[in-house]
């Protein structure tokens, strides 16, 4: 339990997520126990008004007691909480000290509740759904799928996913195919799970559509694609429509062939529809929407943000990857298409910045998520330093090669000349060519010698 000096400093700091402030001990008290049980645990203290001034509480020998059985028995499952009683002024606070609760989630008369900020909130279902799935360390799509069987699934899509994980992790199988899916969990007593559905049907299922649409205004539809796959053709199918409606600009190298640059930048898109795939709501009877304007992209996805994360969070960076289709999640990473979790959206603006677009936005929308892409160029050039020396070209644009360079040495920044000749499949003097124009455009300096030294790319973030 907490001093009499921390119990001071709670006050101080007023109500928030972990500390709520009580005149008496009712079933208001039991609610707040039940919302910091399903949440990350906390404190009632018991004789202090909402502004925090100390009104004191009369108790007995039997008091704490008492509260603490009424606690128990009007909770499911049963919660034992520690109190302790603090003499402030000659008044009497009752600390409650609740810890976050490893089976979730509980309920106070059916009813379950969870903090947010300062109040508790009542839980939705899917919420409810989704805390206990939390708590048995699973997620619906480990789940045995009762409505389909093999016969519903492709062996060469199967086939298909292998062949991309032994690829990926440079590793060979040398199980049966079946045996390597029980051993992703993604069939469970010779069954199907949601997961191994989604990710290998054979059909054309309504659970997957991913509706893509070409618009000239919010009601004109110029063009469009329903794509009912299984869940990795929906990556190059979706990537393909929409290459298909972008607008694209020629660049001179110096090559013979032209390098084509598209009005968005391609790997942002990439990472938006993976995201999409990856952390949909299945659950939700809504598609995965894809709206081509003319001045931007908008990808809605059903399925709001999960657990506790807030667009402010997504935005700063600071929350820890959770998600709710980890059977899925897990099958993209091993196949190579997820880099790590919980960093999709960092690169997508990195992309975009990189492109020259301004950044793009991120919302809950109705009951899902959105992201827009705008086709809007940034003020000034990508990357181009605040204090760059004034005779310096801060108007030369990167051309579409250079980008692709830059993305490169971002992900080895000490990549040689000989090993980006190799990448690209140009010669050396070609490399060197271009990244000469990176550095005096001052988007990129060597530091240190060739041989032992480093790429930084400038005002890179």
């Amino acid at each position: 339990m907490i001093t009499k000096k921390e119990l001071h400093n709670y006050i101080i700091k007023n109500e928030n997520q972990y500390t709520e402030f009580k005149t008496s001990f009712g079933k208001e008290v039991i609610e707040s126990v039940v919302a910091f049980a399903n949440s990350y645990g906390g404190y009632i203290f018991v004789g202090i008004k909402d502004n925090g001034t100390i009104n004191g509480i009369n108790i007995n020998n039997e008091t704490l007691k008492d509260w603490i059985n009424q606690i128990k028995v009007n909770t499911q499952p049963n919660i034992i909480v520690d109190m302790q009683d603090f003499e402030i002024d000659k008044k009497i606070v009752v600390a409650i000290e609740i810890k976050e609760y490893p089976i979730k989630p509980i309920a106070y008369k059916n009813r379950y509740y969870k903090r947010v900020k300062n109040s508790n909130h009542l839980m939705s279902l899917d919420e409810i759904a989704n805390e206990h799935l939390k708590s048995i360390n699973s997620s619906w799509d480990y789940y045995i799928d009762d409505r389909h069987d093999f016969d519903d699934i492709s062996q060469e899509n199967i086939i298909k996913f292998i062949q991309k994980i032994e690829k990926n992790l440079n590793k060979t199988f040398n199980d049966d195919p079946l045996t390597i899916l029980k051993k992703y969990e993604l069939i469970k007593e010779d069954k199907l799970t949601f997961g191994a559905y989604l990710l290998f049907t054979s059909n054309n299922s309504s659970l997957t559509a991913f509706s893509i649409g070409r618009f000239k205004d919010d009601i004109t539809i110029i063009d469009n694609i329903d794509i009912n796959t299984n869940l990795f053709e929906q990556i190059d199918k979706a990537i393909e429509f929409i290459k298909k409606h972008l607008m694209t600009e020629f660049i001179i190298t110096g090559e013979p062939q032209r390098t084509v640059k598209y009005d968005y930048p391609l790997e942002a898109i990439r990472e938006i529809v993976i995201n999409m795939i990856v952390h949909r709501d299945y659950r939700d009877s809504g598609n995965s929407i894809i709206k081509i304007y003319d001045d931007r992209i908008e990808f809605f996805n059903p399925g709001k943000l999960y657990d506790d994360i807030t667009i402010e969070k997504l935005q700063n960076g600071n929350y820890s990857s959770r998600t709710r289709n980890r059977a899925i999640a897990k099958a993209f990473k091993e196949a190579g298409l997820i880099e790590r979790y919980g960093s999709g959206i960092v690169r997508i603006k990195d992309e975009c910045k990189l492109h020259g677009v301004i950044e793009p936005k991120f919302e809950e929308f109705v009951h899902g998520f959105r992201v827009t892409l705008y086709k809007e160029k940034l003020n000034e050039p990508v990357n181009a330093p605040v204090n760059a020396p004034v005779n310096a070209p801060v108007n030369a644009p990167v051309n579409s090669f250079g980008f692709e360079i830059l993305k490169l040495i971002k992900v080895n920044n000490k990549i040689s000349y000989d090993e980006l000749a190799i990448k690209f499949d140009k010669n050396r003097t070609t490399i060197m060519r271009n990244i000469k124009k990176l550095k005096e455009q001052n988007y990129l300096k060597r530091v240190g010698s060739d041989k032992n030294g480093y790429w930084e790319i400038l005002n890179a973030k």
